[in-house]
């Protein structure tokens, strides 16, 4: 259960530290006060979603720090799935802290963990029952979410989800066949005439580099020619003049007859020996390029009508020969599955029918299921609206079998008879306020078996309530405190007077600042509080022993 919480920076609360106890805990004040701030904050430090405006003004951040004792064992298996090492002693210390610029930090016992990590051990931890809850009780699209949570059909409904993706993915493919049979014949035509113009291209990977270097010799054909013959002459010599071979070679000798004299010529003549090596095989590369080039025949319109081809496909296919040939591919792949489209939609027609099947068989065990616990539902429902006041209520489940959707086979609403002899009828045409908290607190009571939570907060749990209505449910949150901790937001004399543990919270302002205080409220404060909710700001002995006697009825009821 929750021990303790202490709030920094929370909107209009600086800085306090609240207590809480075993049993219920009642938290009053007036309006605007900031109760709803610590139910903000216990939201926050959940791992709930919050804002940056959650920040007291002027401050760098908010920060709340949480602190449980006797953790369940549900808890404990939240933890160890999280990797979060529970303490010995069964307890639990959370922390969170929200920056001015809206960034989130959590940790649980010292260890860092995400605001999604914490929510799921949030989960586990308290219930939290407010105004919101009572009005998505009006719509009737969250009832049948009532009817899962509290029957226990939470799996089987996973499990329908499941079957129902699966046909929804199907159905999507057979339509989409479906759909474009009539253009497939058109569509087949157009891509045959693609596939046909790139296979008859035969486009080859690297051809037009290959095109364009082979453009360019043929341009330069004469230059090249020329320089083949003038180097080759150069280095070979002709019929008038000798070659730079000839003439290194003639060196070379008379540098040999010179080492005899002085062994330095020895050196130059080997310098001289590499020199003419590299001329000859130099010589033997111009003879290869000259025989290779006097060979070739070069048609320049051919490579340029090559050259055209492959530039107007690249505007229709791809820049590249690789794209052109990946983009050839698809097509191939695009136009067998449509020719095999037919078989396709057989196999998806057989398949379809089977998970349709399946479907309504999962439907239909979860429809008979959620029926089965609704029967009962009803009885409990009644019973403790009954005891709040509403001895002539008639609540009913209605059912209405629908086509199969994410839910089933079933639209649920809950309907309501406030008085004997009236039909009932949708709780959002005539449910008043005081209704729905009294219907939102029986639906709680009859969830709490199930609870696997151990504290159960209710925000103004008391709207459109008074006189003995209010008696009762204040009664009815003291019973239920009996089973777990129960922490209440009330602006009720009835509900407030069943406290075990009293909370005060007020607002003051010091210094052009405001703040807000929490006191826990001892025997005679709680007795003034009290009188204060009956009376106003005028307390009088009346309203004092009017205070007491409610206190005592529940030390004695």
């Amino acid at each position: 259960m929750l021990t303790n919480l202490r709030i920094e920076n929370v909107a209009v609360i600086e800085k306090a530290s609240i207590s809480f106890e075993k049993g219920l805990n009642i938290l009053t004040g007036e309006t605007g006060a900031g109760k709803s701030i610590v139910i903000d904050s216990i939201n926050a430090v959940l791992g709930e979603r919050t804002t940056k405006q959650i920040v007291r003004n002027g401050a760098d951040s908010a920060k709340v720090t949480a602190y449980f004792d006797f953790i369940g064992e549900n808890v404990i298996k939240v933890l160890k799935e999280l990797d979060v090492e529970p303490e010995d002693d069964g307890s639990l210390l959370i922390n969170r802290i929200i920056t001015a610029d809206g960034r989130s930090t959590c940790r649980i016992n010292g260890q860092p963990v995400t605001v999604s990590m914490l929510r799921q051990v949030g989960n586990e931890l308290i219930s939290i029952c407010g105004q919101h809850d009572s009005q998505k009780l009006l719509q009737a699209e969250n009832h049948i979410t009532y009817i899962d949570s509290l029957g226990g059909t939470d799996t089987l409904l996973e499990e329908y989800r499941s079957i129902y993706r699966k046909a929804c993915k199907v159905k999507s493919e057979l339509d989409h066949l479906k759909r474009n049979d009539s253009d497939n014949l058109q569509r087949l035509d157009f891509l045959k005439y693609q596939i046909d113009e790139l296979e008859r291209a035969d486009i080859q990977i690297g051809e037009k580099e290959r095109l364009n270097n082979e453009k360019r010799k043929i341009k330069d054909r004469e230059k090249i020619t020329s320089a083949l013959y003038s180097a080759h002459n150069i280095i070979s010599g002709d019929e008038n003049t000798s070659g730079l071979c000839d003439d290194l070679y003639q060196l070379s000798t008379f540098l040999a007859q010179l080492s005899d004299y002085d062994s330095e010529f020895g050196e130059y003549e080997e310098s001289v020996d590499n020199l003419r090596y590299e001329l000859e095989d130099c010589l033997g590369a111009l003879n290869d390029m000259m025989s290779s080039y006097d060979d070739e025949e070069y048609d320049i319109d051919s490579i340029e009508e090559r050259l055209d081809i492959i530039y107007r496909l690249s505007k229709k296919y791809g820049n590249t020969e690789e794209e052109m040939l990946e983009t050839l591919d698809k097509l191939k792949n695009e136009y067998q599955s449509i020719t095999t489209s037919d078989e396709r939609a057989a196999e998806l027609e057989k398949e379809y029918k089977e998970i349709s099947k399946q479907l309504r068989q999962t439907a239909s065990v979860l429809s008979e299921k959620r029926q089965a616990f609704s029967a009962d539902f009803e009885k409990q429902i009644m019973q403790q609206l009954s005891y709040l006041d509403m001895p002539g209520a008639v609540f009913k489940v209605d059912f209405k079998a629908v086509e199969p959707g994410i839910n089933g086979t079933d639209e649920v609403q809950f309907m309501l008879s406030a008085n004997a002899g009236q039909e009932p009828k949708p709780l959002s045409k005539i449910a008043s306020g005081g209704e729905l908290s009294r219907i939102m607190l029986a639906i709680r009571c009859a969830l709490a078996e199930s609870e696997s939570v151990s504290t159960l907060i209710f925000d103004e749990i008391d709207t459109g309530i008074s006189g003995r209505a209010a008696h009762k449910i204040g009664y009815k949150l003291k019973q239920l405190s009996s089973g777990f901790q129960v922490i209440c937001v009330t602006h009720l004399a009835q509900i407030a007077a069943g406290a075990d543990n009293h909370l005060l919270i007020e607002k003051r302002t010091e210094e052009g600042k405001t703040f807000t205080l929490v006191t826990n409220l001892e025997s005679e404060e709680r007795i003034k509080e009290i009188a204060r909710i009956i009376g106003g700001d005028v307390i009088t002995q009346a309203t004092l022993s009017s205070a007491e006697e409610l206190i005592k009825f529940f030390d004695n009821p």
